[in-house]
């Protein structure tokens, strides 16, 4: 698996998120590059949605979302992003973490890869939730805000730390331990979540993106807009409106949109539909 890219994917990153390739590894420059990164990309689950192939490592997400014009999900997104850290002089630990987990139990653990970057003390890393805050956070119990957001780390059971998202967030929660790591256990979610139809992303769509003072996002046949007077919702009714969001708002080339539409009228209508 690649755990840091090599000096010329290096390049190319920093080119796409817009952060110069020179840099100490301190705190401003580790809130930059997650900025940049989750600016640049968009978290998008149409490979499980879709049934496409779909791969954990680092590399397949660079060759996806650089080499490519795609996004991807927390495997894709905290993996590649977390392989540009570590080549940039951080010290990064990819951890196993649970979205739901206050209520499916463990049973999800796996389901979501967050990072730990450890600097002088330990910050919590995530550009993989999808409109999670596109900054670090302390890695310790406390209420933060950014912009319109509010959000935090709470205690939960036995050594489990609780993030809570803020509250128009797609995932409410997910748990993770500071020193937990377990890529067998990222690996067999990953699969599960690609191929069981139990997998809420096998039947559900959704893309988020982050833009200044606000997050886009499609769910299943509506286009979503938070900000900080609040979130706006618009229904899309065909295959035309899904393919210029893709394309327009979220900078996705996504073969076969038709297909995507006739597998969204296919889903029940939803809380935002």
């Amino acid at each position: 698996m690649l755990t840091e890219l090599t000096p010329e994917q290096m390049d190319r990153y920093c080119a796409r998120i817009g952060v110069p390739r020179a840099g100490a590894p301190d705190l401003e420059r580790l809130a930059a590059i997650q900025r940049g990164h989750v600016h640049a990309f968009t978290w998008e689950v149409l490979d499980a949605f879709m049934g496409w192939p779909n791969a954990i490592d680092p590399a397949a997400a660079f060759d996806k979302m650089i080499g490519g014009t795609r996004g991807g999900w927390c495997y894709e997104m905290n993996g590649l992003l977390g392989a540009a850290l570590a080549a940039a002089g951080f010290q990064v630990t990819r951890l196993c973490s649970g979205v739901r987990r206050a209520d499916l139990g463990d049973a999800v653990v796996g389901n979501h890869l967050t990072l730990r970057v450890d600097l002088r003390e330990p910050w919590l890393v995530d550009g993989g939730l999808g409109d999670a805050p596109a900054r670090p956070i302390p890695l310790a119990v406390g209420d933060h805000r950014e912009d319109f957001h509010d959000f935090g780390i709470e205690a939960a059971d036995a050594d489990w730390l609780r993030y809570r998202n803020q509250r128009f967030g797609a995932a409410p929660s997910f748990d993770f331990r500071a020193d937990y790591t377990d890529e067998p256990q990222l690996a067999a979610q990953q699969a599960w979540l690609m191929s069981d139809d139990g997998s809420p992303f096998r039947s559900n769509l959704v893309v988020m993106r982050h833009f200044e003072g606000r997050i886009e996002s499609i769910v299943n046949r509506t286009r979503r807009t938070v900000t900080a007077g609040g979130m706006t919702t618009e229904a899309m009714s065909g295959p035309d409106d899904l393919a210029a969001a893709l394309g327009g708002v979220f900078g996705l080339e996504v073969p076969d949109v038709a297909a995507v539409w006739a597998k969204v009228e296919t889903l029940p209508k939803g809380e935002f539909e």
